[in-house]
């Protein structure tokens, strides 16, 4: 007979881990599936978490693990879910060596997928000199040279103007696409930020520090660094398998305790892109989900 699980946690990045140590401290027997493919693997330091600051994303998650092994209500199980199904009373989890595990309640912590745009070399620098987030890594490139490379007019112009506050020397590349909105672009080129329309060719440089972005045209730019606006997708379809709702950004719709509209499935962390993507935020997401569950089965138990 399958042991009956109150939770599975599938996703182990911050929102899965800090949902496991407080499901752990709730004496709730959890199973923490985590394949060991974060979204932050190409990050060398993480930033904005009090405490945690620079700390690096195998470090964090060693201490995290350090942490929930203290309570023996929680397994750890380094495993890739491939398929959920759901019943009226219980979850099926299956991993990709067909185990079947059986839960009460599921997180969903499984975060996002950051899709790059089409531009030779661009792997090889993301996460070292080119990043998506200002607020995680616009210290380190204070004052430098910058490239930003949009392809979303709308968010990309909040971007740049973000970007513009830790360095007003900025190169702005749209890869191949026109600037569209004409008082926007005007904005941006009054601050003296020069627009570049053309597509992007490669990014030259060594050991993941940029050098040069050069151009299908022939032309280049010397630079330091840079920000880029990947298109993010869901890492799993497990959200949308089970019929949960998704918001206007597509992310998995939640209230403040992480549930979803399927009843005892909840969400946390970068799969809900309703903030910014920080470790600090994704944590607090797994606390309040795994309170939401904590709540729900204690109010079912009643």
């Amino acid at each position: 007979m399958k042991m009956l699980f109150d939770c599975a946690i599938i996703g182990g990045g911050p929102a899965g881990l800090n949902a496991a140590l407080v499901l752990g401290r709730a004496r709730r027997n959890t199973l923490l599936f985590d394949n060991n493919k974060p979204r932050n693997a190409v990050t060398t330091e993480s930033h904005g978490f009090i405490t945690r600051d620079g700390v690096k994303p195998k470090e964090f998650r060693e201490i995290a693990h350090m942490e929930i092994g203290k309570y023996p209500s929680v397994i750890y199980e380094p495993k890739q879910i491939i398929s959920v199904s759901k019943n009226d009373r219980l979850f099926e989890l299956m991993t990709s060596e067909n185990a079947i595990y059986q839960s009460k309640t599921i997180i969903i912590s499984t975060g996002l997928r950051d899709n790059l745009p089409n531009i030779e070399n661009i792997s090889d620098f993301y996460g070292k000199s080119l990043f998506n987030c200002p607020y995680c890594d616009g210290w380190e490139l204070r004052d430098e040279p910058l490239v930003v490379i949009i392809s979303e007019q709308v968010q990309g112009f909040h971007f740049i103007q973000t970007i513009y506050n830790w360095s007003k020397d900025l190169i702005v590349c749209t890869n191949g696409k026109p600037f569209q909105n004409s008082d926007q672009k005007r904005s941006i080129q009054n601050k003296g930020i020069k627009i570049i329309e053309d597509r992007v060719k490669t990014i030259i440089g060594k050991h993941g520090q940029i050098e040069k972005v050069v151009f299908e045209n022939g032309e280049s730019v010397n630079i330091k660094g840079g920000f880029v606006l990947p298109h993010l997708t869901q890492s799993s379809e497990f959200a949308k398998q089970l019929g949960c709702k998704f918001n206007s950004l597509d992310g998995i719709s939640t209230d403040s305790y992480g549930r979803t509209n399927i009843q005892r499935v909840y969400a946390a962390g970068d799969a809900s892109i309703i903030a910014p993507a920080q470790l600090i935020v994704a944590a607090a997401e797994g606390l309040q989900a795994a309170i939401g569950v904590n709540k729900d089965l204690i109010e079912a138990d009643f």
